[in-house]
């Protein structure tokens, strides 16, 4: 029961952090220093969960592209998509051939919150003296795709809020296209990096308790889908300003007590 409990909590965790910007990888290491550390098939299956849990509301948004693509507009946005996705994939196949782990050190995950609370800041200051603009150029196709390979490489960094600020940064300046964009290439790069972990730790044989797995997979797409569908509404009348003093307070907390 204890096990089920915890995997229901670092479900619920997992659910939440995933897609606003506040570093799910983070949260997670952290949680594990007192709740325990769980294999990276469990960490895997969750992330799936809340990977679900975004495809299905975009579900509308993704028919459109996939049934529109004979619109100009549609095949452009779904090539920045694809272009974006391809980046990542790649410089992210070469980031593990060369060995980079994640360092679950407390320390560089505070770090890397309190930095990305100020890079949030100081991104939506710019964005603000630009006029509005939902067109996502090139520049900020590019620039999504190199964020996610960073902050892959660096817990506390989070991918969502790396891409939607280097969007944002690179002309989208209206907060809800860029957060778009920036979930819309998280779907395809997180199932296929999800799905290359998974096949991997199954090739290698794991033991695990299929039962707190289940849990957690579930826990982690009701959570998701519940954050992301009140950030969407949330971000139409608020800035993210809420958002970098939680990991600012946070970072300070942890560099503190811990």
């Amino acid at each position: 029961m204890h096990d089920l409990l915890t995997a229901l909590l670092l479900g619920i965790i997992e659910g939440i952090t995933e897609f606003l910007p506040i570093s799910s990888t983070g949260h997670l290491l952290i949680a594990e220093h007192w709740l325990g550390a769980r294999s990276e098939l469990f960490n895997i299956v969750i992330q799936a969960g809340a990977i679900l849990a975004v495809t299905l509301l975009y579900r509308q948004r993704l028919w459109q592209l996939a049934s529109g693509l004979h619109r100009p507009e549609n095949r452009d946005y779904a090539l920045k998509l694809a272009v974006a996705f391809v980046i990542t994939a790649v410089l992210g196949l070469i980031v593990k051939k060369l060995g980079f782990e994640l360092d679950d050190a407390v320390q560089p995950i505070a770090w890397a919150l309190i930095i990305g609370a100020i890079w949030m800041l100081a991104a939506e200051q710019v964005a603000e003296k630009k006029a509005p603009n939902t067109n996502i150029s090139w520049t900020a196709a590019i620039g999504v795709g190199l964020a996610q390979v960073v902050a892959g490489i660096f817990p506390g960094t989070s991918r969502s809020a790396a891409t939607i600020f280097v969007a944002m940064l690179a002309g989208t300046s209206d907060r809800g296209a860029a957060t778009e964009f920036a979930f819309l290439v998280g779907i395809p790069t997180m199932f296929a990096a999800s799905g290359y972990s998974l096949l991997k730790q199954l090739h290698g044989g794991v033991s695990e308790d299929w039962s707190a797995l289940a849990v957690a997979f579930v826990a982690a797409t009701i959570t998701a889908f519940v954050a992301v569908k009140w950030l969407l509404g949330y971000i139409q009348t608020h800035r993210f300003t809420a958002f970098a003093i939680y990991r600012i307070v946070l970072g300070v907390s942890l560099l503190l007590f811990l």
